[in-house]
């Protein structure tokens, strides 16, 4: 009897394998024919529809083609939950609290008593804007002393700071370089990267992840065909959790006269024994580094991005980088935050060490029971790999159901079979939250 159960539990694991195999072709297929729909000329047929139609725009296409598909087999829509009150290790979504793995809120400082204190006094004394350009008219004294307060952190000459992080890479790496110059980077590079090396006009390319040989194999061909060559890697990457061996990098791009840019987005607040990023956590030099970025939207509990490094460099981007220098300047409550964050982050080391021990567990117990967690460090993310976009999004629905929020990513955001759902680990959460999100895991991997 029991052989004949797991024949039948065998043949239906196959059946679900064949039919997620046949969505990912049809996605692949109907996906790629919005990509290459032939189009004669404008001269031949007068103004395609879709040259003047939203409805009919590839990127609207594709976001129809998704929701169908999965209106189809019944799936609910995973994105955009409404979080009712501060999202940290616990949330409220649809009136009923759960364990949230789904924010950047790594040190649970979003919500802290001081953080909000700091924003509702910068309100009363400088309102909720500061209306203009920095340059301009917009300067505040919280500008000033968040940015020397980040330059101390990673003990370099200056910082600035901006009103989004994505913007933040966008606008330095456009403006810094040009199309004579060359950028390197990691395959798994964050889209605003890439966008800032398009802004920029330069030659791309990138290297397969965390691959020192091939990067080396790529300078050695191409240096001496460019002015400024670009090195960027991540301190932590968000979509498997891992981090780059900066050491070596560092030796490589001295070797080869190149700049190495870092993205701190995930790993400043994350990494490092006071949680001072991977500079700390290698004890390198902060100078090996040409270029620091960071986010304020994640351990800091507030929003936008910096840049830290030189003071030639800093002084280059705040007097003539386009998206510094025509935006208005970061709102005074956010500064503030931000500031206040950082502060408590110095003060309270023991939040980092939480925070390390909480994913380094998370990650042993999701081993434990046979979850698929790729290169995972268990430094703040850890990703569990699904195979296919209709299982994540299945399991991500079940699991809301159970009292656990957690995010899938879908194809063609990864390939598809890693689709995987995303645990974003904070130091709130408590041994309890794990061992019961392993417990409901463990359930579901049983049937």
């Amino acid at each position: 009897m029991r052989r004949g159960a797991e024949m039948g539990q065998g043949a239906k694991g196959l059946t679900a394998q064949i039919k997620d195999r046949l969505i990912q072709k049809t996605l692949e297929r109907r996906l790629t024919q919005l990509e290459q729909t032939p189009e004669r000329s404008v001269r031949e047929r007068g103004i395609p529809e879709r040259f003047y139609r939203w409805d009919l725009h590839p990127g609207y296409q594709q976001v129809r083609l998704l929701q169908e598909g999965a209106a189809r087999f019944g799936v609910g829509n995973p994105f955009f939950k409404v979080h009712e009150g501060t999202a940290s290790a616990h949330s409220r979504i649809v009136e009923k609290t759960v364990v949230n793995y789904a924010s950047y809120n790594y040190l649970g400082l979003s919500g802290h008593p001081l953080v909000n204190a700091a924003a509702k006094e910068a309100i009363d004394r400088y309102g909720t804007s500061v209306s203009a350009s920095r340059i301009v008219s917009g300067e505040r004294p919280l500008h000033a002393q968040l940015e020397r307060a980040i330059a101390q952190a990673y003990g370099v000459d200056d910082a600035i700071v901006m009103v989004s992080g994505h913007a933040t890479n966008v606008t330095s790496i456009g403006y810094l370089f040009g199309p004579n110059d060359l950028v390197l980077h990691d395959e798994y590079a964050h889209n605003s990267i890439i966008q800032g090396i398009s802004l920029a006009g330069a030659k791309r390319l990138c290297f397969p992840h965390n691959d020192l040989e091939a990067l080396e194999q790529i300078l050695t061909q191409q240096r001496r065909q460019a002015e400024r060559v670009l090195v960027v890697v991540e301190g932590i990457y968000s979509m498997d959790g891992d981090y780059p061996d900066l050491p070596r990098f560092i030796e490589i791009k001295h070797r080869h006269r190149a700049l190495l840019m870092v993205d701190e987005a995930h790993s400043f607040g994350v990494l490092g024994r006071h949680g001072m990023g991977i500079r700390e956590h290698f004890d390198l030099d902060p100078k090996d580094v040409d270029i620091w970025m960071g986010t304020l939207s994640k351990a800091l509990a507030a929003c936008g991005g910096y840049i830290a490094g030189a003071s030639a460099l800093v002084e280059n981007l705040r007097y003539l980088a386009p998206g510094f220098l025509y935006s208005v300047g970061m709102a005074p409550p956010v500064a503030a935050a931000a500031l206040s964050a950082l502060q408590v982050l110095q003060a309270e080391p023991q939040r980092v060490s939480t925070l390390q021990q909480r994913s380094r567990y998370f990650l042993e117990k999701a081993r434990g029971i046979g979850l698929q967690t790729g290169a995972s460090t268990g430094n703040a993310i850890v990703p569990v790999i699904t195979g296919s976009s209709l299982r994540a999004v299945r399991l991500s629905n079940w699991l809301l159901e159970r009292g656990i929020h957690v995010q899938p990513i879908l194809y063609p955001a990864v390939p598809e079979r890693q689709a995987r759902l995303r645990f974003f680990l904070s130091s709130e959460h408590t041994l309890e939250d794990i061992d019961e999100t392993m417990a409901v895991l463990a359930e579901d991997l049983r049937t």
